[in-house]
């Protein structure tokens, strides 16, 4: 994955229509891939390490940004206690097309907290 390079002191779903908003601004489209609280809801037993299991408010979501023409690219949101981290996956496996993450840090950092 690649390296957080935004922080947002709002809860997951806030910050995703937050972020939604800015990418729709510049003509990007994002899609939600992974949630994992829909994914832990057939495992109500487990508990989370930072919370517990009732008072849980950890949260990670896979967006997918579209931008006409270019490969989408996946972000990755961490959420925890009001707070979201926004870090884009560039791997070996899936890179990050250069333009499209110049476009999506650019609108994003300029609104955001760079970290």
């Amino acid at each position: 994955m690649g390296d957080t390079f935004l922080i947002l002191d709002q809860p997951c779903d806030e910050a995703i229509a937050w972020l939604t908003r800015q990418a729709n601004s510049i003509g990007l489209q994002v899609m939600r891939t992974f949630d994992l609280q829909v994914a832990r809801q057939a495992h109500t037993e487990c508990p989370c390490p930072h919370h517990g299991t009732d008072q849980c408010d950890c949260q990670m979501v896979i967006l997918l940004v579209y931008a006409e023409g270019l490969q989408p690219s996946s972000l990755e949101v961490h959420s925890h206690d009001g707070k979201s981290w926004f870090s884009l996956v560039d791997t070996p496996q899936q890179r990050a097309d250069p333009r499209l993450e110049a476009s999506i840090q650019r609108v994003l950092i300029s609104k955001g907290v760079s970290p």
